[in-house]
């Protein structure tokens, strides 16, 4: 399904057409050249639009275009958010575009998917994308990514997981039943599995290894 965006997709320029290293954005002091913008939306209501600036033009009258490739967020793809979609989550679609740059509100980054991961605080103007998504067929690349979890779901950064010290791998609280503020006092979480794994090698003989000094992780970003 098509994604309408804000403004006239301009004609094909005619001759006196120039490109242009860099655009500054009308009432700012901020210059964009390749970089992640977010753009008035048609509808008052939504949130600005988010896309890479690929290309900028002037006519002979002095019009500004910027030529775009389009972020899709979750809701704006033909399968829907789904739970473990993040609230700054983007898809980098292959629909592009060009507009008017008056459409241009602001600058905005665009993180990795790991990088962003790893930011202290998240800003406003802090996003990330760990998918491709073809607008027309609503497949995404890669296809498959890493699940955690008994529900096996992949990581969404705004949600709270622990570490097992015994398998390494994450868990949601409410999935090993716990409430968030009963996960936020561990200081050592070992999971079910593990668990019992530890109270056969006990029956059978064996000590169980020892719990780790580290404190459990918080796998949640901070905002």
């Amino acid at each position: 399904m098509a994604k309408t965006k804000p403004g006239v997709s301009a004609p094909k320029l005619k001759a006196g057409k120039k490109d242009l290293h860099s655009y500054t954005i009308r009432g700012t002091n901020k210059v964009v050249r390749g970089d992640c913008v977010l753009m008035r939306p048609s509808d008052i209501g939504k949130p600005p639009y988010v896309a890479r600036v690929e290309k900028i033009e002037s006519d002979n009258r002095n019009n500004f275009k910027v030529r775009v490739r389009w972020y899709y967020r979750p809701e704006e793809s033909l399968g829907g958010r789904r739970q473990f979609h993040g609230a700054k989550e983007l898809f980098l679609s292959d629909h592009y575009d060009v507009q008017s740059a008056q459409t241009v509100e602001g600058k905005c980054i665009v993180h990795s998917f790991k990088n962003y991961t790893k930011l202290e605080n998240v800003g406003a103007e802090d996003y990330y994308c760990r998918f491709e998504y073809k607008a027309a067929t609503g497949a995404f690349t890669p296809d498959r990514v890493a699940v955690y979890c008994k529900c096996e779901m992949p990581y969404n950064p705004d949600d709270l997981m622990v570490q097992c010290e015994g398998c390494k791998d994450w868990y949601h609280p409410a999935c090993v039943g716990m409430t968030i503020e009963e996960a936020e006092m561990l200081e050592h979480f070992v999971c079910f599995e593990c668990s019992e794994d530890d109270f056969k090698q006990f029956q059978n003989g064996f000590h169980a290894s020892p719990v780790s000094d580290a404190k459990v992780e918080s796998k949640r970003q901070k905002r």
